[in-house]
Formats: C-alpha cells, sequence, structure tokens
C-alpha cells in the first residue's frame, strides 16, 4: 500500500463518540495518544474494540488511531467498535456483509437511543406497616 493511505469511520454509542483511522500497518492501537492497555484497562472491553478485526482478519494489516469523547468506558469501547467497522467498509466494501453478521456494523437508519426513565416514572412505591411494595409494570 502507498503512504499516506487511510481509512476514517466515526461510532457513536450512548453519548459517546470516536473518530477512527486506519493507516496501514503492524495491528498497533492507539487512543487518545495511548496504547490500548491504558485506556481500557479490562480485557473484555479491548476484546470487544477489536472484534472488527478479528471477525474480517485484518488486526495485522492496519494500525488504528482514534480519538474519543464524552460518556463512560463502555459506551466509548462501543463507539470505537463501530468506528473501526465502519473504516474497514470504506476499505473493502464486501466486508460489510460479514462484519453485519458478527453485529459490528449496524444498519444506518437503526438509532440506538438511550435508556429511557419513562417506566422508572410509572412505578410507585407505597409503605404501610413497614411493609414496602412496588406498584408499576
Amino acid at each position: 500500500m502507498a503512504a499516506g493511505i487511510e481509512y476514517y469511520g466515526t461510532g457513536r454509542r450512548k453519548t459517546s463518540t470516536a473518530r477512527v483511522f486506519l493507516r496501514p500497518g503492524t495491528g498497533g492501537i492507539v487512543i487518545n495518544r495511548k496504547p490500548i492497555e491504558e485506556a481500557f484497562r479490562t480485557e473484555a472491553l479491548r476484546t470487544q474494540i477489536k472484534q472488527p478485526l478479528a471477525v474480517t482478519e485484518t488486526a495485522d494489516k492496519f494500525d488504528v488511531l482514534a480519538t474519543i469523547a464524552g460518556g463512560g468506558i463502555a459506551g466509548q469501547a462501543g463507539a470505537l467498535r463501530l468506528g473501526i467497522a465502519r473504516a474497514l467498509v470504506e476499505y473493502n466494501v464486501e466486508l460489510r456483509q460479514r462484519l453485519h453478521r458478527a453485529a459490528a456494523c449496524r444498519h444506518a437508519h437503526h438509532h440506538e437511543r438511550s435508556a429511557s426513565s419513562k417506566s422508572l416514572r410509572k412505578t410507585w412505591v407505597t409503605s404501610r406497616a413497614g411493609a414496602i411494595t412496588i406498584c408499576g409494570p
């Protein structure tokens, strides 16, 4: 591959946003100028992030450079995973079906919403003679 080639993908999950750049390389992952081991301490989150690269068997072909903002670590990991998947689709459109089957890439029209507290507002708590009863759906 020629020098200067990079593939871009944006991932969003909950309130997190990840901007992902894939560059030809050896498989290094840098997030906000930190190695992945510093940015995400748990192995489960690191596995989730690397899933699109593992499914498409491109883990050793690209270096991943990403910037993440907003949300917590689980939302950031999900946003990064989606950003990597979208960048891989930009690299090769034929990978979309494999990523979609592995649930790493959503359909463009599916919006992932945050959890609603509507059901929490419907419930009410009563207290009578020391016994607490939760009423609701």
